[in-house]
């Protein structure tokens, strides 16, 4: 945590409330805006951030109108990773967004997790918790290998042998408490791990 303490004494602090605003932003944008955040997350599962938002940015709005095997071929083209998988989760989450618009009136903080994560193919959820903070909710933990490595190497958990929902939500548990110490959301918090591991702010 002493990182992070020093970490918020710098400019990297006033680059993370930046990115943090651009997050919250998404509360006022069209539920087409936030269909194409959640198209991000979907892409991103074992695949390199980086090379996700090229890919994302490029196909932009054409998200919304491509269908499965134009998508499927215009991530081939693109050069991503897994085309016609993630091409048939984009389909149908896209065939599901009313309901995901309604879900996110309707539902308080932890329901609208599980809603997700069990209503929309291809997110479980680590990438449920990375949607939901890149439209602006600020209390859940991205729980990846990057954070887990983080918290095993200062010996603040065991290596899991899984991460199942129960092994999840134990984890969550203990960065809100590093959170809570340290005066940040987990919002913040996940931005500060990410930039001690990678050296990079994204998204």
């Amino acid at each position: 945590m002493q990182n992070i303490r020093e970490l918020m004494r710098t400019k990297i602090s006033s680059i993370i409330d930046k990115k943090i605003y651009e997050f919250e932003s998404f509360k006022h944008k069209s539920i087409k805006k936030i269909f194409k955040e959640l198209c991000f997350c979907i892409m991103t599962a074992n695949c390199s951030a980086d090379k996700c938002i090229q890919i994302h940015n490029k196909i932009g709005n054409n998200f919304l109108t491509l269908s499965e095997s134009q998508l499927s071929l215009k991530f081939q083209n693109l050069g991503y990773r897994f085309p016609n998988i993630r091409a048939k989760f984009i389909i149908t989450a896209r065939n599901k967004i009313f309901e995901l618009e309604d879900a996110l009136k309707k539902y308080n903080s932890n329901d609208l997790r599980s809603w997700i994560s069990q209503n929309i193919l291809g997110l479980g959820y680590k990438e449920t918790s990375h949607f939901l903070r890149n439209i602006g909710y600020k209390d859940y933990a991205i729980i990846d290998f990057h954070i887990i490595d983080i918290l095993i190497s200062n010996n603040i958990i065991e290596k899991p042998t899984s991460l199942s929902k129960k092994k999840y939500i134990e984890i969550e548990n203990i960065l809100k408490g590093m959170a809570n110490k340290l005066k940040l959301t987990l919002a913040e918090l996940d931005l500060y791990l990410w930039f001690i591991e990678t050296g990079k702010i994204l998204k």
